[in-house]
């Protein structure tokens, strides 16, 4: 993090989280009153490995304007550290306590309710989500089942956790089911369907959510986007309030509605999953639509 931003503190006793804000900003409102910005990254700042134009002049003008940002991101797949590396290969500077992926807001969420010491996680997930919650204290358990396998079933987890996982098996799936009919409480980090990559859209965690719910009966209870858990997570880390405050992002159902039930203003640029044609299917709107992020760093300018 530069010296020219507010110092915040990423850590798992976070608990003061700001309350919900009814926002009564007209889509029409003048592009200003901008003290921090919560940056979603997938379909805004890149489709999979390939930056999106105007990526490194984007992230010069917020330096330049000394304008605070959480980059928070759905996907749980990656690490703070890995999400680093991943911009620096696009030539772009960020520290790890400007990252809140929804691993790490999933992590932070169940520190609060449960006491890491002693409860037990089945994680379908990468180091995303994995690191984050053993670095909160919780312990995770092993693959209930596997047809390969005659060794004794682990210990029964409390809570079965499902990211994003490319390494994704039959064994997990089963794990994951198995636990959650014994009475394990059903988490996920985020609900997205699809995934924006340079090829297309991927299966997205809600693809595989949608799997567990059919086996189990039990729908997962979500803490990413839309949901307001993690934007006001990204306040707290930020120190803003919510009317200082803007969201950007691709996505409507994610993005523009976890903004609006949060209460802060919305950014949707048209890079990713949503379209201009698509609001004619929702009732809620985002306060700016604008094309890319190069539009967006105009509008910083200006």
């Amino acid at each position: 993090m530069t010296s020219r931003q507010a110092p915040f503190k990423y850590n798992c006793n976070m608990r003061n989280f700001h309350q919900p804000y009814q926002a009564s900003q007209s889509p029409m409102e003048s592009f200003r009153n901008i003290n921090a910005m919560i940056i979603d990254m997938d379909g805004v700042l890149w489709h999979g490995e390939q930056p999106l134009p105007g990526l490194a002049t984007f992230f010069q003008v917020l330096r330049e304007r000394r304008l605070p940002f959480i980059l928070a991101t759905n996907n749980a797949r990656l690490t703070p550290d890995q999400y680093v590396a991943k911009l620096a290969r696009m030539d772009v500077v960020v520290d790890v306590k400007e990252i809140l992926t929804s691993g790490m807001a999933t992590a932070l969420y169940l520190a609060g309710q449960y006491d890491p010491g002693s409860t037990c996680i089945f994680v379908i997930g990468e180091n995303g989500i994995r690191q984050p919650l053993l670095d909160c204290g919780f312990t995770l358990t092993d693959l209930y089942h596997s047809q390969d396998s005659d060794a004794a079933l682990p210990a029964r987890a409390d809570i079965v956790v499902s990211g994003l996982d490319t390494r994704l098996t039959w064994d997990k799936l089963a794990s994951a089911a198995f636990n959650i009919q014994a009475g394990a409480r059903f988490v996920a980090t985020n609900g997205d369907t699809t995934l924006p990559t340079e090829h297309g859209l991927a299966p997205g965690n809600g693809a595989v959510l949608a799997a567990l719910q059919a086996a189990t009966g039990v729908a997962p209870s979500i803490i990413g986007k839309p949901e307001a858990i993690m934007y006001r997570q990204a306040m707290t880390l930020l120190g803003v309030a919510p009317e200082q405050t803007v969201a950007v992002g691709d996505r409507l159902d994610t993005d523009i509605l976890g903004a609006v039930r949060t209460g802060i203003r919305s950014l949707m640029v048209l890079t990713g999953v949503s379209n201009v044609d698509d609001l004619e299917k929702v009732e809620y709107r985002p306060t700016w639509i604008m094309p890319d992020i190069r539009a967006v760093t105009e509008a910083l300018q200006r």
